[in-house]
């Protein structure tokens, strides 16, 4: 009776997970097959299939520098964020005071405060220093936001780490940085690649600091996407959205044998 009623609790909860999981599934199915359209608009199912929307997207000047302003963007905001981020994790973890929990919370503090706000004060401030529309502004925006990551994933990992570890080597002569990148770097890399491919994709993907900061040949590819969604309905959005989405898939698995490779 009793593993009856276990089965039956396992079915109900597989059943309940299936849809929960073909909910969030199924505007991201729906997407990729818009994308394969032939109409000159967007329709689902599409009644004729093509490359076509993919081949504009390729053949676009507008979009392809888009995207090579939004590459350049997430990969510098990557590799400054994951340096910030690491360092700022391993300082806290150092500390034996009740500064961790208070530093961990202000560095946080970008995730709890609405991107609007965020973006209209980045507006203003990058307004009156003159570096509005610009590449590195857009970078040092997307450092602020994507810091926390970085840092929040790598001190969970160094919570766990023995800093008996650190100390010993120190005692026998190395320098704090040696000994960061002789003892820490090598148990922590997977925090530190995962941090970094989170940056990458929150810069990649942010669109409300770019809107307010960027425009003409400094716009991103969110921001491209999201103007042309609101000043018309292009196809070419479906076939960018699919792009994005096989970026994700593709940062997810990386994540995974990352993840395989360390356990």
């Amino acid at each position: 009776m009793f593993e009856l009623l276990e089965l039956r609790h396992r079915i109900v909860l597989f059943a309940v997970g299936g849809a929960i999981i073909a909910f969030l599934l199924l505007p991201t199915l729906i997407v990729v097959q818009m994308s394969f359209s032939a109409a000159d608009f967007l329709e689902f199912p599409p009644k004729a299939y093509s490359l076509r929307w993919y081949e504009a997207y390729l053949s676009s000047p507008t979009w392809r520098n888009a995207t090579w302003i939004s590459f350049v963007t997430a990969t510098s905001t990557a590799v400054v964020a994951t340096i910030l981020g690491t360092a700022a994790a391993y300082g806290i973890r150092l500390s034996e005071h009740k500064a961790p929990a208070v530093l961990l919370l202000i560095l946080s503090l970008p995730l709890s405060v609405p991107v609007i706000l965020i973006a209209v004060g980045v507006f203003y401030l990058y307004a009156r220093i003159g570096i509005i529309n610009s590449v590195p502004g857009l970078i040092l925006a997307h450092v602020m936001m994507a810091i926390p990551f970085v840092t929040v994933v790598v001190f969970s990992r160094l919570k766990t780490f023995d800093l008996a570890q650190v100390h010993a080597a120190e005692s026998l002569g190395a320098r704090p940085i040696r000994a960061f990148f002789m003892i820490v770097a090598p148990q922590v890399r997977f925090a530190v690649a995962s941090g970094t491919l989170l940056a990458f994709l929150t810069s990649f993907d942010e669109a409300v600091i770019s809107l307010f900061v960027t425009n003409g040949s400094k716009s991103t590819l969110s921001k491209l996407m999201f103007t042309s969604l609101r000043d018309q309905v292009d196809p070419t959005i479906a076939a960018v959205s699919s792009l994005f989405i096989v970026l994700s898939i593709s940062v997810a698995v990386v994540l995974q044998l990352f993840g395989a490779r360390e356990r």
